[in-house]
């Protein structure tokens, strides 16, 4: 990617729009480019404002960064790593960021603790090839979590199966990028 120093990912859109967050160098961690972050938020802008949105998974934090920056009402940032959660409470200092909070925990363990219906939309980036994806998913439907309406982002490896949800759940929009699957679910 042009411009991109090592270890820096930058916010594209709305009120932080070429910010940038720091990027750990944990294994796994990969943050969502620029071109699918913008491709993302152009299928959710009708839906972001005034959304209550959860970043599982959150790592460098800049999908639910991303969605505060255009204007969600909330968003809570699930990360499992002690070094990327403190790396994300600084860039929400720095951005003076209401509205935006982050949960250093296990993503699966909060979502079982989820309250029903109580996200608009969920994004769910983990580690390539971890299979975690689909047991967010799952567990995500179990819980209720998401409101009628309301849509799951899921992020896989290209060569990755698309994730096929249950019945409650529509595939509204699918695309690959580079070496990223990119898929939005709509909870029906």
């Amino acid at each position: 990617m042009k411009n991109k120093r090592p270890g820096t990912v930058r916010i594209i859109g709305g009120k932080w729009r070429g910010t940038r967050l720091p990027v750990p160098d944990l294994p796994g961690l990969r943050p969502s480019g620029d071109r699918g972050r913008e491709t993302l938020f152009n299928w959710l802008q009708p839906h972001i404002r005034g959304a209550d949105c959860a970043d599982l998974f959150a790592g460098s934090g800049v999908l639910g960064l991303e969605a505060a920056s255009r204007g969600a009402a909330s968003v809570t940032l699930i990360e499992n790593s002690t070094r990327a959660a403190a790396d994300i409470r600084e860039s929400l200092l720095r951005l003076k960021a209401d509205g935006v909070s982050v949960v250093e925990t296990n993503a699966l363990d909060w979502l079982a603790q989820c309250d029903p219906e109580t996200l608009d939309i969920a994004f769910i980036d983990p580690p390539f090839g971890s299979g975690l994806e689909t047991r967010a998913v799952d567990v995500l439907t179990a819980q209720g979590c998401i409101r009628s309406g309301g849509f799951v982002y899921i992020e896989l490896a290209r060569d990755t199966p698309a994730h096929a949800p249950g019945p409650e759940w529509e595939i509204v929009r699918e695309k690959v990028i580079g070496e990223v699957r990119m898929q939005l679910l709509k909870k029906a």
